[in-house]
């Protein structure tokens, strides 16, 4: 059963591939925004996965986060994110996030996400193919 305070820790090895240079987000060989945002996302969702009924996901829907340091290639960066909020409907959830690399914080922020069926909702974005 989904209840605040559930917790997500993931952690990940900057490579070269995950560069702004690399990703199309930027000029500068460190790690790119669209990548940590993507970090982020991935250890809020593997969080409360367990928790979920069969054939349910969740689908980012709001990001509120800062980028406030730079991290080159060959650093580690952690992602953390806490359930502080579940919406009365119980289909919103609100995380606390944040990204750190060796030398400390380089983003935090809030992450919204919704629960989804997940056939259901891949059913209803092909359908804009016409």
């Amino acid at each position: 059963m989904l209840e605040l305070g559930i917790t997500g820790h993931q952690e990940l090895t900057v490579t070269e591939e995950l560069l702004a240079c690399n990703v199309g987000s930027g000029l500068v060989s460190v790690y790119a925004t669209p990548m940590m945002i993507a970090g982020i996302e991935g250890t809020a969702a593997a969080s409360v996965a367990p928790y979920l009924e069969e054939g349910q996901t969740t689908v980012g829907t709001q990001l509120n986060v800062s980028h406030v340091a730079a991290t080159p290639a060959g650093m580690k960066v952690q992602f953390d994110t806490k359930l502080i909020e579940i919406a009365p409907n119980g289909k919103m959830l609100t995380f606390a996030v944040s990204a750190y690399d060796e030398a400390g914080l380089i983003g935090e922020g809030t992450h919204q996400r919704a629960i989804v069926a997940k056939e259901r909702f891949e059913a209803k974005a092909q359908s804009k193919l016409g």
